[in-house]
């Protein structure tokens, strides 16, 4: 059984009829308003539909955070984007520069100590 992500409600209503899916995740920006009626489609099936704004993600080092952010996002999901390494060694301008390009996809960059859940990891 695997998980599953849907991109739009039709993608989710496609995926709750598939053979071998146990979750199936919202992965859209107004996939809240429909976990609840998919949600109760799912349960029917016997198959978890979840929906989240955000992920954690730990970055392990700064050639980290730089490639995860050159990546494509392939998630509407805020990336709140932990720093496993000390940003108080980076220039000042460098800092800005790269927050600047976390908050145009919609994402932080924060101090590594608050970090608490994480679902995944950047190590380069």
């Amino acid at each position: 059984m695997t998980t599953a992500r849907a991109g739009t409600k039709g993608e989710a209503i496609r995926l709750l009829e598939a053979e071998g899916v146990a979750l199936v995740e919202l992965d859209y920006e107004s996939g809240w308003q429909d976990a609840i009626e998919l949600g109760r489609l799912g349960n029917k099936v016997g198959i978890r539909v979840e929906y989240r704004g955000h992920e954690s993600i730990a970055v392990k080092s700064l050639a980290a955070l730089i490639a995860g952010l050159s990546r494509p996002k392939v998630s509407f999901r805020q990336r709140n984007l932990y720093c496993q390494f000390a940003l108080d060694q980076l220039a000042a301008n460098e800092l800005v520069a790269l927050e600047t390009k976390a908050m145009k996809a919609g994402d932080y960059i924060l101090a590594g100590h608050l970090l608490r859940d994480v679902d995944a990891v950047w190590t380069e």
